[in-house]
């Protein structure tokens, strides 16, 4: 949307398709880790303390957008506005870290229904670690 935007097109001149409000929002991002792994206590705590700081990190950024647009400008950024713009948005997909088991649902039966997979995930996730990040 926004690059549209910046390449200068209006919002009057643009169809938006919102895939949540659609009901045919998927997940896509998120942190994937082998099952056998969340056994292991040193493994769960590091997991933990990257959710941890990771969560920290994003709603500084969010609370921040001209210092993280200046970061990601130091960085090799190209358009800082974009840049200040795009934390926002990144701010609204997080909310609050955690997994919406009503967006998992969904997903999980759109890619049986496309027959992406054939049989319904069991164990696919777990809210332990961002139970214990987010306390």
């Amino acid at each position: 949307y926004w690059q549209a935007i910046d390449a200068g097109f209006k919002p009057e001149d643009l169809v938006v398709f919102n895939y949540t409000e659609l009901g045919n929002d998927l997940l896509e991002d998120g942190l994937y880790v082998i099952e056998d792994n969340l056994k292991d206590p040193a493994f769960e705590d590091k997991m933990v303390r990257f959710v941890r700081a990771s969560m920290k990190g994003w709603k500084y950024a969010v609370d921040n957008p001209e210092e993280a647009a200046e970061a990601v400008m130091e960085a090799g950024g190209e358009d800082e506005n974009h840049q200040k713009r795009m934390v926002g948005e990144v701010g609204k997909l997080i909310g609050d870290g955690k997994l919406d088991p009503v967006v998992y649902e969904r997903t999980a039966k759109a890619l049986l229904d496309q027959k992406i997979i054939t049989k319904e995930p069991e164990g696919a996730y777990t809210t332990a670690i961002t139970d214990k990040a987010l306390q």
